[in-house]
């Protein structure tokens, strides 16, 4: 089984950073993907940034430029330094480990969610 811990949110004068960890924990062999989603109250989940193993990066439009995703593969560990954070920003964060493989079972991929953090931005 495979757990995910995110830390580092909080509150935040708009135009101010935050930086996001999340450790990923149990039997893992390889995890190809780590992101991070968001959701905000009344609105969908959505992607905000996105990490493959190669090291390729995706981001979401609104955050591009502003926010920068980093992972520290040995420690399955993944990062979002979010900067300049505006109020339309504030959301719960999500950690999300894609196509994980275990030690026990290397042919099985799996995803993981974290459980969140709150992110709140004043204005």
């Amino acid at each position: 089984q495979v757990q995910l811990v995110e830390s580092g949110g909080g509150l935040v004068q708009a135009g101010g950073s935050l930086r996001l960890s999340c450790a990923a924990s149990g039997t893992i062999f390889s995890i190809f993907i780590m992101a991070w989603y968001r959701q905000a109250p009344g609105k969908q989940r959505e992607l905000v940034a996105a990490m493959a193993t190669p090291g390729t990066t995706q981001y979401a439009d609104s955050v591009k430029g502003r926010f920068t995703i980093s992972r520290d593969n040995a420690k399955n560990t993944v990062f979002l330094q979010m900067n300049k954070l505006r109020a339309e920003d504030a959301a719960v964060y999500y950690c999300k480990a894609e196509r994980v493989r275990s030690r026990s079972n290397s042919l099985r991929v799996n995803d993981y969610w974290g459980q969140g953090t709150q992110v709140t931005v004043s204005s």
